[in-house]
C-alpha cells in the first residue's frame, strides 16, 4: 500500500481519485496549472504543486514537471486518471524509470492498445470477435480502398489508428464520398495525433 500518491490530472477526475485515496488512508498530491490554483481538487489535496501556466501542453501534459512534482513531494506513485497523459506510453515508462509506480497499464500494453490497428490485430490473434474491417491500415491505392469498402459493405467508418476522444473518425455512406473521407481523416489524424494512419470498419 502507498502512503502518498500524486494525481496527474485535474477537476472531477482528480476528485474521484482523491476520494478513493482518502478511503484507503493514502495522502494525495494535486498538480495544477496557474489557472487552477484555487480549484476544489487542489484545496482538498494534502499537498499541491503548480506545474505550469494555463495551457495544458505547458502543465498537465508536461512530463518533466509532473515527475518533478512527485520528486519534491516524496510521492511513491503517480495516478494519471484518464485523458491527458493516461494513455501516453512514454509517460508510463518515464514514471517507472524515475523510481515511481505508475498506477495503470504497463508502457508496452499502452503502446499496443494505443494504436487501434495493432490492438485489433492482437484481438484477432487472441480469438476475440471483431467488427469486420480492413486488414490493417489503409494504403494509398484508391482502387484497393474502394475494394475494401465494397467487401465490408456500406456504411463504413474511417478511423485514425492513433485516434481517441471521438476525433479522427468519419462515417461514409457511399462510394462517391469514400476517398475524400479517407483523405480528410488522414489529414486530421496527422494534425491531431501525429500519425496519418487510418483503417476502415463496418459502421454499425
Amino acid at each position: 500500500m502507498f502512503e502518498k500518491i500524486l494525481i496527474a490530472n485535474r477537476g472531477e477526475i482528480a476528485l474521484r481519485v482523491q476520494r478513493a485515496c482518502r478511503e484507503l488512508g493514502i495522502k494525495t498530491v494535486a498538480v495544477h496549472s496557474e489557472a487552477d490554483r484555487d480549484a476544489k481538487y487542489v484545496k482538498l489535496a494534502d499537498e499541491s504543486v503548480c506545474i505550469g501556466p494555463a495551457p495544458s501542453a505547458k502543465s498537465y501534459l508536461n512530463i518533466p514537471a509532473v515527475i518533478s512534482a512527485a520528486e519534491v513531494t516524496d510521492a511513491q506513485a503517480i495516478h494519471p486518471g484518464y485523458g491527458f497523459l493516461s494513455e501516453n506510453a512514454d509517460f508510463a515508462e518515464r514514471v517507472e524509470q524515475s523510481g515511481f509506480v505508475f498506477i495503470g497499464p504497463r508502457a508496452e500494453t499502452i503502446r499496443l492498445m494505443g494504436d487501434k490497428v495493432s490492438a485489433k490485430d492482437a484481438m484477432k490473434k487472441a480469438g476475440v470477435p471483431c467488427v469486420p474491417g480492413s486488414d490493417g491500415a489503409l494504403n494509398d491505392d484508391p482502387a484497393e480502398i474502394m475494394k475494401t469498402a465494397k467487401r465490408i459493405g456500406y456504411p463504413v467508418i474511417i478511423k485514425a489508428a492513433g485516434g481517441g476522444g471521438g476525433r479522427g473518425m468519419r462515417v461514409v455512406h457511399t462510394e462517391a464520398a469514400l476517398l475524400n473521407a479517407v483523405n480528410m481523416t488522414k489529414a486530421e489524424a496527422q494534425t491531431a495525433f501525429g500519425n496519418p494512419m487510418v483503417y476502415m470498419e463496418k459502421f454499425l
